[in-house]
């Protein structure tokens, strides 16, 4: 299985211009009721990111409670280098060995849509493109001389770059990207690519702050409860000052 590498570490990055020119985000739909699309996401999530990437804040447990996917499922098929089901998603590289391949330890993901956002992640894997100049032969539009190869290329293909002239303020003319084509297609079409991102990034949210449908979940009954005390409350109080005028 392909893996989203350690190049993912360039997140933590904060440039989000291309070749000059400003990069809108993309919008994610993001839903964490959706439990299908949250099942989805950590399916991409395991099989392209955690070989390089742990999200040792999430234990495999945590995860198929919320998720509602039987444990021995997560453990026949999310499950690959003998980690037990209440682990934490963690990596079988070695950080040394991680150095010495790479240059650098790849960072852990559990906070990565909080740190970023869903937006930020959802544009970021979406706009890779061909650049033979660079050393794994991609570019990314979102985040320029990016160091990482495109591993999502087979599910998505291979996108080239559209260029348009800018007049700069002193006259002279900058070609900035103007858009992003298809030029191999991978297996999946535009629109499928679209959705499996969007799981992705909406799995990677989730990660990012597990305990929030627990908590959305608690406060609807919460507030419930608040109601209806203040109910029993206004009765009582008139029951107790009735006799006082």
């Amino acid at each position: 299985m392909k893996k989203l590498s350690l190049a993912l570490l360039v997140l933590f990055s904060s440039q989000l211009f291309a070749a000059g020119g400003a990069i809108e985000l993309e919008s994610a739909r993001i839903d964490l009721d959706n439990k299908a699309s949250l099942q989805r996401g950590a399916k991409y999530f395991v099989n392209y990111c955690l070989s390089c990437h742990s999200a040792k804040q999430l234990r495999y447990s945590r995860m198929a409670k919320d998720l509602e996917i039987p444990p021995e499922l997560v453990e026949l098929n999310l499950m690959f280098t003998g980690e037990k089901i209440f682990d934490g998603m963690t990596i079988s590289m070695r950080p040394e060995d991680a150095v010495k391949w790479f240059g650098v330890n790849p960072p852990d993901l559990s906070l990565i849509a909080r740190s970023r956002g869903s937006d930020w992640l959802y544009t970021y894997l979406k706009s890779f493109y061909v650049d033979a100049s660079r050393p794994f032969g991609v570019d990314n539009a979102l985040f320029p001389k990016v160091g990482m190869p495109h591993v999502l290329a087979d599910l998505q293909g291979m996108q080239q770059a559209v260029y348009k002239d800018v007049e700069l303020e002193d006259g002279s003319i900058r070609k900035v990207i103007d858009r992003l084509e298809i030029v191999e297609p991978g297996r999946m079409t535009e629109k499928e690519f679209d959705k499996a991102m969007n799981d992705l990034v909406n799995f990677m949210t989730y990660m990012g702050e597990p305990a929030k449908l627990e908590r959305q979940r608690l406060g609807w009954k919460v507030l419930m409860f608040i109601f209806l005390m203040i109910v029993v409350f206004y009765f009582l109080k008139k029951e107790y000052w009735k006799d006082v005028h």
